[in-house]
């Protein structure tokens, strides 16, 4: 009796010690975990099939870049609590006011990028001209343009912004012009996106299709969570600003007002309508669900051609868009063919679900024939 008191007294000792809430999760944290490819293996993997020969460079900048975008999380995550919210009383090139978490955002990117040698040059949506690399550091063999917080205007209503990235080719070690940066989507090595919402996630492509990855913020490394993702080719949503609706062109108009006819319109079914404003968070929508997003060229300003940024935002989206198995166009002209005339440039933009696209090109094209 007391040999089996004595084992019952080992047995409690033990559950008490070791089966408790906080023993299971770390054993299902490291058996989930196991299982998991991370962002570094993910690039390195990928470049062997491509490029046996691959110097590394391009795993060593994308790691850079998510060095950033981690710290950019961590100061979004923090609210106001640190007092960065709010407008900084100043205006980018664009002649937008610039929230404080546009410049700190900035300078995290210029930081962790200047002094890596992989770089020869930056450009960055908020600062007028393109960023040298300093006199005492290396020059690499790429370009990164970038747009450190995309959907800023959404900060202080805490909905989802995110950094979006492009990166491009140029000669090593030169001092770059404007006008190596210029250069069409299509000649991309590399883009992606950082949403910064519920969880932090990378959007990848290199030109091997699309990749999600989230950031454990426990390790603080990004995992592969959303392999190989896909635009279905139809869809039954659309996001726009309505707001604006009296201002588009009428190739725009026809297809709205098809979309909101529903089953009693030509199209004979019902569509549903979304709008975030925040660039990343519609696509990441795109991606995930399907749809149609659409930015387009409005009568307001007839001297302006759009209103998203061709090498910041447009460029690296329609990217990931088409490597996703979708479309990104201007109503015109594919986007990724477009011949940048300068790095701040504006352009609209109509992406998503391909034949959703293809019916707006459609019908700019009916509309410039009747001209």
């Amino acid at each position: 009796m007391e040999a089996m008191c004595g084992l019952y007294k080992a047995m409690f000792k033990y559950i008490k010690l070791y089966l408790t809430p906080a023993f299971f999760e770390c054993k299902w944290r490291i058996h989930y975990m196991a299982n998991k490819i991370s962002l570094p293996q993910f690039i390195i993997e990928q470049q062997r099939k491509s490029s046996p020969q691959s110097s590394g460079d391009l795993t060593s900048l994308l790691n850079d870049i998510s060095t950033a975008c981690k710290q950019i999380s961590h100061l979004v995550n923090q609210g106001d609590l640190i007092g960065t919210w709010g407008s900084a009383d100043s205006e980018n090139v664009q002649g937008e006011v610039q929230k404080k978490l546009d410049i700190i955002s900035n300078d995290f990117m210029i930081d962790a990028l200047k002094w890596t040698g992989h770089l020869a040059g930056m450009a960055s949506e908020e600062d007028d001209d393109p960023i040298e690399i300093p006199e005492q550091y290396p020059r690499g063999k790429y370009l990164a343009l970038f747009d450190p917080l995309d959907g800023s205007s959404n900060i202080d209503v805490n909905l989802t912004v995110g950094t979006i990235f492009s990166i491009l080719r140029c000669e090593q070690g030169i001092k770059p012009t404007v006008d190596d940066f210029l250069q069409k989507g299509s000649e991309q090595v590399c883009a992606g996106f950082v949403l910064y919402g519920p969880s932090t996630m990378m959007i990848l492509t290199t030109g091997q299709g699309v990749n999600g990855f989230t950031l454990d913020q426990e390790i603080g490394e990004f995992y592969l969570t959303h392999p190989n993702m896909q635009i279905a080719e139809d869809t039954q949503e659309f996001a726009i600003n309505m707001s604006n609706q009296r201002f588009w062109e009428p190739p725009v108009q026809q297809y709205i007002a098809e979309c909101v006819q529903g089953t009693d319109g030509p199209r004979e079914k019902d569509f549903n309508m979304r709008w975030i404003a925040s660039l990343v968070a519609e696509v990441y929508r795109v991606l995930t669900r399907g749809g149609i997003f659409m930015y387009p060229y409005d009568l307001r300003d007839p001297s302006k051609e759009g209103r998203l940024r061709l090498m910041y935002e447009a460029n690296p989206i329609g990217f990931i868009v088409e490597q996703a198995g979708g479309l990104c166009s201007t109503g015109r002209k594919r986007i990724m063919e477009l011949d940048p005339k300068e790095i701040h440039q504006r352009v609209p933009v109509i992406l998503g679900a391909k034949n959703e696209v293809n019916r707006v090109i459609s019908y700019h094209k009916e509309f410039d024939l009747c001209k």
